[in-house]
């Protein structure tokens, strides 16, 4: 299955969130106004700001589907990052948002005892999102897919907010009244977490950031060829769930070209096998070269 394919695949898992997301946000937020709950409806506005996510992640997985042209001589996978990045800024915006209200609530002391049809709303959302959750994983898993993986760990997280929603409800059936807006507002504060992870995460891939680990590795695999003397050096970067890899070794200067370029070639195979890269530059150098 070529990288296209996978994609597609991975487009499956975005649209599985997008169902999700907006099926729970509607009911949550209706049965929050009918059953009086802060958390439940902090806990739908964080559904809303997963659909824009999953959206963004869809039309990255769509775009980045799109052959190489002559604007994009890598081809377009990145545009999964820049998404990520637009949904970040809404996700921030709402959980800011979402803190606010319920400060607001706190310091009015409106203090209420939601019904517990709110909390059984809120563990059931748990249980969908947990299957959604281990669905969106293995596919990512399957297809090698970094933007879906991150869908995945943001359907785990939204099933955490909806438990601390059920939790925050229960305790205010025993008096604890001030536990569900409290509830509320570690929903606000876990959506502005998401949001900075996945803007840092996103920010590290525009500006071409790499995993130093993954680089010395990726460098201790390639010294492992016989014909190859030295390592000079290995730069990554990523395009999409793409690493981009460039590589300056230094081999025999009475190598041929023809000896030479069978070395590249042994290279890359290994570093597909052993790492899954899929493009790597590889310039030669002479040994003891000026």
């Amino acid at each position: 299955m070529n990288h296209s394919e996978n994609l597609k695949m991975g487009e499956k898992g975005a649209w599985l969130s997008i169902f999700a997301y907006i099926t729970l946000a509607i009911i949550k937020l209706y049965i929050a106004t009918i059953g009086d709950s802060a958390a439940l409806y902090a806990d739908g506005l964080n559904n809303i700001t997963d659909v824009i996510a999953s959206v963004a992640v869809l039309i990255g997985l769509k775009i980045s589907r799109k052959p190489p042209d002559k604007d994009h001589r890598y081809g377009h996978y990145r545009a999964e990052t820049v998404a990520a990045l637009f949904a970040a800024f809404i996700m921030m915006f709402i959980g800011v948002q979402v803190i606010y209200d319920t400060l607001k609530s706190m310091a009015a002391a409106e203090a209420s005892q939601p019904s517990m049809l709110t909390a059984w709303t809120a563990l059931g959302s748990a249980v969908v999102m947990l299957f959604v959750y281990r669905y969106n994983a293995k596919l990512a898993k399957r297809i090698e897919s970094s933007s879906l993986n991150a869908a995945a760990q943001d359907n785990r997280s939204d099933a955490l907010v909806s438990i601390g929603a059920f939790i925050g409800i229960c305790g205010a059936q025993f008096g604890l009244f001030w536990l569900d807006p409290l509830a509320g507002m570690v929903v606000g504060i876990i959506i502005c977490k998401t949001a900075w992870d996945i803007f840092k995460d996103a920010t590290h891939t525009l500006t071409d950031g790499f995993d130093e680990e993954q680089l010395e590795m990726i460098k201790k695999s390639i010294i492992k060829v016989p014909e190859v003397i030295e390592v000079v050096d290995v730069k990554g970067r990523v395009h999409g769930n793409q690493a981009l890899i460039e590589i300056t070794i230094l081999v025999d200067p009475t190598l041929n070209v023809a000896e030479s370029h069978r070395i590249t070639e042994r290279i890359e195979n290994y570093l597909f096998k052993k790492h899954r890269i899929t493009h790597a530059h590889i310039h030669i150098e002479p040994y003891g070269g000026k």
